[in-house]
């Protein structure tokens, strides 16, 4: 049987390459300090267990803000979000350059946190100005757009930092992550325009996690967040152990890790801008979701294997590939399934579910670290992105279903 013909693809609007480049900008900051994390905590006498907390600290603050700020987003606009989730970044890495002690890290990643959950009003952004059909291939400019803060990020932050200088030794690359978000408030308040029109004032306000009944109830939607919960419990519990891992093993330090992720982002990058968008209007997001998660999985079991250091940035570039297919057709999947009206809503709660794996994920494998090595929060995160794959391929039999009964 030939396949039908795909639909003519409509011009990328300008105003989603600006924003495009507002979070790059945004994310090359964020990045910046994510691999410095460990270190920069160690530089404060801490543990294991509290390196993974300040990690999670981050998260707890976005599981109360994604929703509230999606939610906001649909309401009031995408534009007054941006700004005041791009400024509260600046707030958060300039707070951290003063932080006397761990828990003093701790709450100042838990306060940025708050103020910074805007990645579901990016998404909204771009799910209001992009068709249906096209809104894999969207999010996965977005995504690479993402992918290539991701490598200039963490390449900035190796060079600044100097691990014999103690916690002072960190202060660059915050001081250069404020500066980088500032630039993207900047660029929100003169370049981007406002994709959504405001609500009318006595429009019913909801409460936190407004919408979390709907989205459970419905049948695509809740099982797409089920997925991004099991699987970013994997990845988070990977990414904060990830230092002291190489580290431990490898002997690797702030330097060796941020230019590990500053090579392997390129993969992300070349990944969500030109073979997502293809892969998911072929075969359809769900799929291209689970075998996303697998090939993630698959990486973190085979990192414990090896022993040959050339090959940590070959297989953590397998596994960004696999995450780089899998974010960006979550997204859009849940776009598709979501009405107009609830776009910023829905993608909250899938940055919500997201945010709880990030609490308890990093807490996890801080204790799983701490009590039976290095390479055992790898192999757990291996196994959960199974049943991972197993529901985003059931989300997809349903969302075609779904779609065949309105079709008929």
């Amino acid at each position: 049987m030939t396949a039908p013909a795909a639909p003519a693809r409509t011009p990328v609007p300008a105003s989603i390459w600006i924003l495009l480049s507002v979070v790059f900008v945004n994310l090359a900051g964020f990045a910046l300090i994510l691999p410095l994390l460990p270190f920069f905590a160690q530089s404060l006498d801490a543990a294991a267990w509290q390196v993974t907390i300040m990690f999670s600290a981050y998260s707890v603050g976005q599981f109360f803000a994604e929703p509230f700020w999606g939610r906001l987003s649909d309401r009031i606009g995408r534009k007054p979000v941006l700004i005041a989730t791009t400024l509260a970044n600046v707030a958060g890495y300039l707070a951290l350059v003063f932080a006397p002690t761990i828990w003093w890290a701790v709450g100042i990643r838990f306060f940025t946190g708050l103020g910074a959950g805007n990645i579901s009003t990016i998404q909204g952004y771009v799910a209001d100005v992009t068709p249906p059909a096209e809104r894999a291939g969207r999010m996965g400019l977005l995504g690479a757009a993402f992918g290539m803060g991701f490598v200039l990020g963490p390449a900035i932050g190796g060079l600044l930092s100097r691990d014999d200088m103690g916690p002072a030794g960190y202060h660059p690359p915050l001081y250069a992550a404020a500066a980088m978000a500032a630039l993207a408030g900047l660029g929100v308040i003169l370049f981007v325009k406002e994709s959504r029109a405001r609500s009318a004032p006595d429009a019913p306000r909801q409460r936190f996690l407004a919408g979390l009944r709907e989205a459970r109830d419905h049948k695509v939607i809740s099982r797409v967040l089920l997925v991004t919960f099991v699987y970013m419990a994997a990845f988070a519990g990977m990414e904060s152990t990830f230092g002291l891992w190489a580290g431990e093993e490898f002997g690797w330090g702030a330097r060796e890790v941020g230019l590990n992720f500053a090579v392997v982002g390129v993969v992300a990058a070349i990944t969500q801008a030109l073979i997502v968008g293809r892969l998911g209007r072929r075969f359809g997001e769900a799929r291209v979701v689970a075998f996303g998660v697998l090939l993630f999985g698959a990486s973190l079991f085979l990192q414990t294997v090896h022993h040959q250091q050339w090959l940590i940035p070959v297989l953590t570039g397998v596994g960004v590939f696999g995450q780089a297919l899998a974010m960006p057709s979550i997204s859009a999947l849940i776009s598709r399934s979501a009405s107009p009206d609830k776009q910023g809503q829905m993608l909250g709660l899938n940055m919500a579910a997201g945010s709880a794996s990030r609490m308890l994920g990093p807490i996890a494998a801080g204790a799983l670290y701490s009590a039976f090595g290095a390479e055992v929060p790898f192999i757990v995160g291996a196994l959960l992105v199974i049943p991972a794959a197993l529901m985003a391929i059931n989300a997809g039999r349903v969302f075609r279903r779904e779609q065949a009964r309105e079709a008929g």
